[in-house]
């Protein structure tokens, strides 16, 4: 099990339970206790729990959301997302240069991605850097730039000259919003501005958009429409807005 997934299974463990406890948590997984405590001083300082002696409890008022920007966006849609992230790995093979933004639906790709070999990763997102960098067969390049506050992104350009270099298979992205006339659109304009550049060094563009950014826009236009190569949904998407797409591929996962 990846540090990532026992990280995620801890936090499961305390919202059901309400404290754990170091030593049960060394059992149940199989490490050390060393280990544990790496990760609930990790949890802690990302602020998802409180350590205690031997173990930790939950933060009073914790949501057990992994994006202090919005303790609700990780989770909204979670299921969805999940499956986007699946179904998107199927267009991964094992030795690939590819680009994934710091979406959360782009790092539930990057979880999906955990078991390929030999990839070469380019992102701006720290939790998806970390998710793919636990194996070791892979390559993970981390796109420097300003830290959001309160996120785990970075963004702006300062990461224009790694980019510039790089010539890649995939770039996986989403968006606050998706529509046929703008595209791709973001809150930040510093972040479209950055997935500008990453379409522009990737054969293809794939779309990774749930069911409620359809039809809807944003204030930043970052990719195009007739710069997406692929659109992958979820099956609650609005038929009448992919039939929109018929000129794309479009893939619902289920």
């Amino acid at each position: 099990m990846f540090a990532s997934h026992r990280r995620d299974k801890i936090l499961d463990l305390l919202q059901r339970d309400k404290q754990v406890l170091v030593k049960d948590l060394a059992r149940m997984f199989n490490v050390s206790e060393g280990t544990l405590r790496i990760d609930l001083r990790i949890l802690e300082d990302e602020g998802l729990l409180e350590r205690t002696h031997g173990g930790a409890i939950p933060l009073k008022l914790q949501a057990f959301a992994r994006d202090s920007r919005d303790p609700s966006r990780s989770q909204l849609n979670f299921e969805e997302k999940q499956a986007i992230g699946s179904k998107a790995a199927e267009l991964v093979s094992d030795g690939q240069c590819i680009i994934l933004d710091a979406s959360t639906t782009v790092l539930e790709l990057a979880k999906s991605l955990t078991g390929h070999n030999y990839l070469t990763v380019v992102t701006n997102g720290l939790e998806t850097a970390m998710t793919l960098n636990q194996n070791p067969r892979n390559n993970v390049i981390l796109v420097g730039g300003v830290l959001r506050v309160g996120s785990k992104t970075v963004e702006g350009v300062l990461g224009k000259e790694i980019l510039s270099g790089i010539h890649a298979d995939l770039f996986f992205t989403s968006a606050e919003g998706f529509s046929i006339q703008e595209g791709m659109t973001d809150f930040s304009l510093y972040e479209a501005e950055l997935k500008k550049l990453m379409a522009g060094n990737a054969r293809q563009t794939i779309a990774l958009v749930d069911h409620t950014k359809l039809g809807r826009r944003s204030i930043a236009s970052s990719v195009a429409f007739g710069e997406i190569h692929a659109l992958i949904t979820d099956k609650k998407a609005d038929p009448a807005f992919l039939k929109q797409c018929q000129r794309k591929e479009v893939l619902i996962a289920d």
